[in-house]
């Protein structure tokens, strides 16, 4: 029976013991790397393999939507 209470006063002091996680911030605009669509903004060449930080999209062809059949 003691080791019974041991363990639930042990668990319960662990418990309110432990750092407490800090709160994320909400993500912003400013975390993503979307492609943006801007008028005026440079085009750059490119030669070989490179990751492109902030693309800028031009055109992106014909979305469209279908329902599925399940």
């Amino acid at each position: 029976m003691f080791q019974f209470i041991f363990w639930i006063i042990t668990t319960a002091l662990s418990y309110m013991l432990a750092p407490k996680p800090p709160v994320p911030k909400p993500a912003s605009l400013e975390d993503f790397d979307a492609p943006t669509a801007t008028e005026g903004r440079a085009v750059p060449v490119i030669f070989g393999t490179v990751t492109v930080k902030s693309p800028n999209v031009v055109w992106y062809g014909h979305l469209k939507t279908a329902p599925n059949k399940s």
